[in-house]
């Protein structure tokens, strides 16, 4: 059988089962144009356009 060669610590084991490592949500933010959520810093999907001016031409 497999026996631990030395004891683990708390603080090893502790950081182990922490949630250090699980992912947050992604940021999105309303587009001012039609309202919809999009990721900051991005061109909008839904109407294409990114600080006021259109971007990608889209159909209404």
């Amino acid at each position: 059988m497999a026996v631990p060669k030395s004891k683990v610590s708390s603080a090893r084991k502790n950081k182990r089962r922490s949630n250090v490592w699980k992912l947050n949500a992604p940021a999105l933010m309303r587009c001012p144009k039609c309202g919809e959520f999009k990721a900051p810093h991005k061109v909008c999907a839904a109407c294409g356009y990114y600080n006021g001016r259109e971007v990608i031409k889209k159909d209404a």
